[in-house]
């Protein structure tokens, strides 16, 4: 799967516990899943839910929608188990929860790279401890397997004994880490959950500072959410008719022999334009995706 160029606005969280869930996942206009074994799913359910969460994924039936397992932390008595019911499966992408180092991301690669099927299999991280924000550069770096970084920040938080305000004022360095050490290296980069899944005006306010601060998307924990998502991480109408008209203006100017475009009283550089045609790519992935889903 080509992570490089696919939309990733909404990412939701399904139970791997839950065969309901996981048959209605199917339908829903989700770009991403994260089918958990470990939060969602409790102690006493975990071998069910992962024989369940194996043969589904071997049934199939998600279409376009990226797939990704979370598995358990290696420092639990799941981890293992997890990998060898799942593994077999070739599952698109593993997620680690509790990640602190480039270690923990080589501990997993070596288990896939044990597993035939999973051959294929990327590795996702999820950045919601202290330390793993500190080493934000060398998990992203640790693996070619490594395709993108999902924010813990209810975990992180709790790390931090910091209070989760509507502004998120005391996660910024660590959203921000995360973010620079994605982009650094070319990774997938999704923002954490919104808690209040009935608060439709603080969930777009969250999505609107997530996509303004450079995010890829938004991981979910209702499917009511999902449109909201959807919406704020696509190019709005205006961007793309701005994005239109600079690439055109810098083209002419360019023809001309000028060396400067202008639109709307700004200056056009090729920069500018280099993101102007990255939001149209992504619009265009959009429309992609959402015909893909509905056949």
């Amino acid at each position: 799967m080509d992570y490089t160029s696919r939309p990733f606005r909404s990412v939701l969280y399904i139970p791997g516990s839950k065969s309901r869930a996981l048959d209605k996942a199917r339908q829903l206009p989700t770009d991403a899943i994260i089918f958990d074994l470990e939060d969602a799913v409790a102690a006493g359910e975990k071998d069910a839910a992962r024989d369940l969460l194996a043969k589904t994924l071997v049934d199939g039936g998600y279409g376009p929608r990226a797939q990704i397992v979370r598995i358990n932390a290696f420092d639990t008595d799941w981890a293992e188990d997890d990998l060898a019911a799942i593994g077999p499966a070739a599952p698109q992408a593993v997620l680690l929860p509790k990640v602190n180092d480039a270690d923990d991301i080589m501990r997993l690669e070596a288990r896939l790279d044990g597993i035939p099927a999973a051959r294929d299999t990327r590795i996702w991280a999820m950045m919601e401890t202290c330390e793993g924000v500190l080493n934000a550069r060398e998990i992203a770096a640790a693996s070619p397997r490594m395709a993108g970084f999902v924010l813990g920040t209810n975990d992180l938080a709790k790390e931090l004994t910091a209070r989760l305000v509507p502004d998120r004022g005391p996660l910024m360095t660590s959203l921000s880490l995360c973010l620079l050490a994605a982009r650094a290296r070319g990774l997938v980069c999704v923002d954490g959950v919104y808690n209040a899944f009935k608060d439709a005006d603080g969930l777009r306010a969250e999505c609107v500072q997530g996509r303004d601060m450079g995010f890829d998307g938004k991981t979910l924990i209702h499917p009511a959410q999902l449109e909201i998502a959807n919406t704020v991480y696509a190019p709005a109408e205006d961007e793309l008719d701005l994005a239109r008209r600079q690439i055109a203006a810098f083209e002419a100017a360019e023809a001309s022999g000028e060396g400067v475009a202008v639109v709307d009283g700004r200056i056009v550089e090729n920069l500018h334009v280099e993101t102007a045609r990255k939001t149209i790519a992504r619009a265009e992935a959009i429309l992609k995706l959402e015909k893909e889903s509905a056949a």
